[in-house]
């Protein structure tokens, strides 16, 4: 489906996407789908006070059921987190099993909730036809309550406290657990798994691996009949089989894992059950209504309590109990292998050399798959950094299950919720009925969707899954989320906060990406959301715009505390405070509106007269941003410091601007648009009404669009908020690296901050902003994240875009020091592709070896087990780049991925060349062998000896066949070796048939691949005449087909 040359073909995790878009095949109906935390989330709270992270703790978790959804580690479920698989482990000293992540409650952190913890989203294709996960599980007991303890001793101004500043690592005494999922070619429902657990430790340990496989409860509420209650029972020795009324009947089939150690035995799993019921004798001293719950697995292998799990073998939850506890348990440098399937067919055996021959075959189809999609030649570790980017995106889809009215009044069999809790949030959404996947900011963090990360999610979304991203826009604009009044929802906490109104640019993004990628244009897409987005934008109009003047209040906007004052509070100055970023962010919607009107006029004329109204709308907000009628009031630009600011408006000329140089001053640079002369004239309407609007409001018209007049690069005409002198005025201090540049990329506040905060005393109360790069000083918004200094990946991202569309315009005419100060000037476009190679700084290995991101820790760094795995944090130091926040943040900050895409192949790095044009050579003629893609080496784990092969049971080949084949045969190819049954069209004698499929196949990949090479040589073309800026031309802006 990648197209190059205009050539498609389709390798074969494309096939499958293209089943499931045709859905001849539900590939996506399985995947990582269930949540790191479920505990904790404002679904599971039914306090009084709204107090999520005490109603249901980590303590909890283990014992009480979960209302509407559930949590674990390298969790897998249908879409609607009906039956789920995921893993727990024990090293036999810990006092409970490890089967959730770990994390601070927000209270209990100094820099709010953050989880301590050490795991890595390593590989997940679109379709989760495989999926990689690593999970570093320490050998000492882990530090629980000295990671309560020193956090809680820490205040704001110090660091927080994690897993890695412990000894639970020291020495190497861990267990590398990597988790692999993979789904047969031949059928998607078809679920295979393969634990390795490798000892990094120089000493024999024990541990116990635990895969469960149970049910959410959805019996236990009253509001499903009794005899719709599924049930796991056990049918063999080694497999369980699951009936469900909606998914029907599974087995669980499981097989003897090698031993240990020299001339070890196999070690046989134990099928252990019980109930997903809650444990209320122990959370509440009230006796259960069966014997059986939730907790039961961690009281049966930790505490050897008789009479924990069901010797009847039956239950709603199962696990299968591995114990590498053999001698002194796993020797040094050797792994534990746990290997099963979750299956529609009960085989009564489990081929594990199939199982290991699948693995690997999907390995390779997710290997060519991520080729495709970035084919330029790049630096190693930069597409090791994208594919991890991309495949921690996949990862943090879940589902999300909430029912206002069923939340809101409570359930039939429960007590009812306490009275005054219908008012402490979200009381006005009593629409909402989700049950969704979506694509969710932090797997562990923020385990819920927020609406204008979704949309920057959208944006490398659409680069591997375009339909995906496309499902999660239409999504937040359905009748069961978007609230009638036309807001979209925020965030859980409170849905009805406001985000940035960043939706109608991502939809033309993710639309504009497909067609350029895919080759195919959605205009059904565009059209159903713009439709939606009118609705929208006339609820910005009307309960943003108090006086309707045109300039917006908009209140925090996702900037937490970037303020003097709390922006979602009355000011305590009384007055209303005027934000140039809500304004600025206005007229970029205004603009991203205009942009999918006149692409869907291109089909239906009759959006014609809507482009109009939104080319009008937009010069009026820019006007009224700048100036205002008759002088008597002050605008938001300050000629002085040539710079936007806020400011507090008492009513007529009675303003007071807010002088603190942050993004909200630099918010104003988005709002950009050019528009193509041949485009313009196809549209008469269109065309009429903007030149009459010139002509007869031409003082408006003069001061905004003195392009009309003036044509820029290729006859195109600009829309702008800032003029070129204001242009030339905030990118002198944008591109200051004592102010806004780090090497990192643009700081979310001036550097200048930091010997010159802003202060004011209000009612004796003293408000100030200073520079703080690190983590947050102040409680506001949680005080988890920080506007005030760090680099922000997001609002990074829309600065690079503004910077080319404004290239597009000025082309080489308009040359910028950059950095201010140095001497070195360029044009925009380049100046845009520096900031993104210093945005890829953060992550990408520097001279010295280091990332940024890891803040100088020597493991991280070069220890060979932790040196090729990143955490992608929320944001970033303003000084050093160190990580900051959540750590899995693969949503914006996953926008790494697109970045690389883009300038990879130019980045400076120590193993790349310098210079765009030197790099084209060195790389010209190292591109792809003749009818060969670059592969990368096998990714099952090894041994520290280098062994790839995984050890095997002793049975693997002998308990006996039960198809009418060895799997050996040679007609099943590597390609043909995923299924258990031959079909009818496999029959014995059909080898020339065969042969004759492969040899088209192999033909039509050599006609894929000269196709590519074309393409890859017309890029590296492009960069050596420093033409690359060109191909964002035709993602930005509507143009002619």
């Amino acid at each position: 489906m990648v197209q190059f040359d205009n050539h498609e073909y389709l390798c074969e995790e494309e096939k499958r996407l293209k089943q499931d878009r045709d859905r001849t095949k539900y590939w996506k109906k399985w995947g990582p789908y269930v949540a790191e935390r479920q505990w904790a989330t404002v679904r599971e709270d039914y306090s009084e006070d709204g107090d999520a992270w005490s109603h249901f703790s980590h303590d909890h978790a283990r014992s009480r059921a979960f209302r509407w959804g559930e949590d674990g580690i390298a969790g897998v479920s249908d879409t609607h987190g009906l039956q789920n698989i995921a893993f727990a482990f024990w090293n036999e000293k810990d006092d409970f099993l490890k089967e959730r992540l770990f994390g601070l409650s927000n209270p209990q952190g100094n820099h709010g909730e953050s989880i301590k913890e050490a795991h890595f989203h390593l590989d997940n294709t679109p379709t989760h036809s495989y999926m990689k996960y690593l999970y570093k599980l320490p050998q000492r007991k882990f530090p629980y309550e000295e990671l309560i303890k020193e956090n809680a001793k820490r205040g704001r101004e110090e660091r927080e406290y994690n897993i890695v500043d412990t000894d639970a690592f020291k020495d190497d005494r861990y267990f590398d657990i990597f988790i692999e999922m993979a789904k047969e070619a031949d059928d998607e429902e078809e679920l295979l798994f393969r634990v390795t657990a490798y000892n990094r430790g120089q000493e024999p340990a024990p541990l116990h691996i635990i895969p469960h496989m149970w049910f959410r409860n959805t019996w236990s509420w009253g509001h499903e009949h009794p005899s719709k209650k599924p049930a796991i029972k056990i049918v063999g020795p080694m497999t369980a089989q699951s009936k469900h009324p909606k998914l029907g009947n599974r087995f669980f089939q499981l097989s003897p894992s090698p031993g240990t150690g020299q001339d070890a035995e196999n070690i046989p799993p134990r099928l252990i059950f019980t109930e997903n019921d809650t444990n209320f004798q122990a959370l509440y001293g009230q006796k259960n209504p069966q014997p059986y719950v939730k907790d039961a697995f961690h009281r049966w292998i930790v505490n050897e309590e008789k009479g924990a799990i069901n010797p009847r073998c039956h239950g709603t939850k199962c696990a299968a109990w591995y114990a590498f506890d053999q001698g002194d348990g796993v020797p040094p440098g050797e792994c534990a292998v746990v290997r099963f399937r979750l299956s529609k067919r009960f085989d009564g055996y489990l081929n594990e050399e199939l199982l290991d021959d699948i693995m690997e075959q999907r390995i390779a189809e997710a290997d060519e798959f991520f080729w495709r999609i970035s084919p330029l030649p790049m630096a190693d570790d930069l597409r090791n950094i994208q594919r991890q980017a991309l495949s921690g995106m996949m990862w943090t889809k879940q589902h999300y299950h909430f029912i206002w009215d069923q939340w809101a009044n409570g359930d039939p069999n429960m007590p009812p919720p306490p009275p005054g809790r219908k008012a402490v949030r979200n009381a006005n959404w009593k629409h909402m009925f989700l049950d969704d996947i979506l694509s969710m900011p932090d797997s562990w963090e923020y385990p819920f969707f927020a609406a204008w990360d979704t949309a920057f999610h959208c944006i490398p979304l659409a680069m591997i899954d375009p339909d995906f991203a496309k499902k999660q826009l239409d999504l937040l604009t359905r009748e069961w989320y978007m609230h009638p009044n036309g807001q979209l929802p925020a965030y859980e906490w409170n849905f009805g906060d406001v985000n940035p109104p960043v939706h109608a640019w991502s939809v033309f993004r993710t639309f504009k990406i497909e067609r350029k990628m895919y080759g195919r244009q959605d205009l059904d897409f565009l059209e159903r959301v713009f439709q939606k987005l009118l609705l929208n934008f006339t609820w910005w109009v009307n309960r943003k715009d108090y006086d309707g003047k045109n300039v917006f209040e908009g209140g925090f906007l996702g900037l937490d505390n970037i303020g003097l004052f709390n922006r979602s509070e009355p000011l305590p100055t009384g007055g209303v405070l005027e934000q140039a970023d809500s304004t600025g962010w206005m007229a970029f919607y205004c603009l991203s509106m205009l942009n999918i009107a006149l692409e869907l006029a291109k089909h239906r004329r009759i959006y014609e007269d809507i482009a109009s109204k939104f080319f009008e709308h937009f010069i009026l907000i820019s006007d009224a941003m700048t100036f205002r009628a008759g002088g008597a009031e002050k605008s938001l630009w300050n000629e002085e410091d040539g710079f936007y600011y806020d400011a507090i408006s008492w009513g007529g000329p009675w303003t007071q601007q807010l002088p603190v140089r942050s993004l909200v001053g630099l918010i104003p640079l988005y709002a950009v648009l050019t528009l193509e002369p041949e485009l313009v004239n196809k549209f008469p309407s269109f065309k009429k009404r903007m030149n009459w609007f010139i002509e007869n409001r031409h003082d408006v018209a003069e001061r905004n669009i003195a392009s009309m007049r003036k044509r820029g690069k290729d006859e195109r005409l600009l829309l702008s908020l800032v003029s070129k002198d204001r242009l030339e005025k905030i990118l002198k201090r944008m591109l200051d690296e004592t102010e806004f540049l780090s090497d990192h990329g643009i700081r979310s506040l001036s550097r200048h901050h930091e010997e010159h905060p802003y202060s004011m005393e209000v009612n004796g109360q003293q408000f100030k902003v200073g520079y703080v790069p690190g983590d947050s000083d102040s409680g506001l918004f949680g005080g988890n994240s920080n506007w005030r200094g760090p680099i922000w990946l997001c609002v990074n991202f829309l600065l690079v875009e503004s910077l080319l569309r404004f290239y597009m315009f000025y082309g080489q005419s308009l040359q910028i020091e950059c950095p201010t100060g140095s001497g070195d000037y360029m044009h925009l476009g380049h100046v845009a592709e520096e900031l993104q190679h210093r945005l890829q700084h953060l992550f990408a290995r520097g001279d010295d070896g280091r990332r940024a991101v890891n803040d100088g820790n020597d493991m991280l760094d070069f220890d060979p087990h932790w040196k090729d795995y990143l955490w992608f944090y929320e944001f970033f130091d303003g000084d050093s780049g160190r990580g900051l926040g959540a750590t899995h943040q693969c949503g914006w900050t996953g926008l790494i991925a697109k970045m690389i895409h883009d300038t990879g192949i130019n980045c400076r790095l120590p193993q790349t060349p310098r210079t765009p044009s030197v790099a084209a050579a060195h790389y010209f003629d190292d591109t792809f062998s003749r009818g060969n893609l670059r592969r990368r080496k096998s990714s099952v784990p090894t041994s520290p000896n280098g062994t790839a092969r995984l050890r095997r049971s002793s049975t693997s080949r002998s308990i006996g066949n039960q198809s009418l084949y060895s799997p050996s045969d040679p007609r099943l190819s590597p390609r043909r070796r995923d299924s258990t049954a031959i079909s009818d069209g496999d029959a014995f004698g059909n080898e020339e048939q065969l042969a004759k499929e492969r040899r088209e196949e192999e033909r039509r990949r050599s006609e894929a691949e000269s196709h590519m090479e074309k393409y890859i040589d017309e890029q590296l073309s492009r960069i050596r005449t420093d033409e690359s800026v060109a191909v964002y031309e035709d993602e930005f802006e509507a143009q002619l087909d």
